[in-house]
């Protein structure tokens, strides 16, 4: 892989963060989530919700190279039940045509740091029930599932999720 430099996200960066953001639900959570909600998912609609640029948490770091975003990562605090004084990574996606390149290794790095800056101890993250690709993705990261679940609503679809949990240093 080239050099891939990771940066927090400016509010120029929604329509290209959007555009990683639809590609990789599309490819990624196909057979998961019911084809025609992928296939609708709009990136101009999405990149209308990040509110890139303001003094965080959360903040979006994205990954680039040669100026094109390859993929995203969102951190902030857990905001669950007995989460208090846990960090959270809230999102992290990379263009499908970059998987496996260590763009996504390069983000979740970023995104540690950026907790342990903020004194965090502790993350957790919540993955799509199924979702086995990025199961093993954070597996070999230190991340374990926990044994928590829960449902909830994104972009109008409800998922099932599994949340995982790691000790930041």
């Amino acid at each position: 892989m080239s050099a891939v430099d990771v940066r927090r996200a400016e509010p120029r960066d929604a329509d290209a963060v959007a555009g990683v953001h639809v590609r990789s639900w599309q490819v990624g959570y196909r057979g998961l989530i019911d084809d025609g909600v992928l296939d609708a998912l709009n990136t101009e609609e999405r990149a209308s919700r990040y509110t890139f640029g303001l003094v965080g948490p959360p903040v979006t770091v994205l990954a680039e190279e040669a100026g094109a975003v390859l993929g995203f990562a969102t951190i902030g605090a857990a905001t669950g039940p007995g989460d208090s004084g846990t960090g959270e990574l809230l999102a992290l996606y990379v263009d499908p045509a970059r998987w496996r390149t260590g763009v996504g290794r390069a983000l979740i790095a970023s995104a540690r740091e950026q907790l342990v800056r903020w004194r965090y101890t502790s993350a957790v993250l919540w993955v799509l029930q199924g979702n086995e690709r990025a199961q093993r993705f954070y597996a070999a990261d230190g991340w374990a599932a926990d044994g928590s679940r829960r449902t909830a609503e994104i972009w109008g679809v409800t998922v099932h999720e599994v949340r995982y949990r790691r000790p930041l240093p």
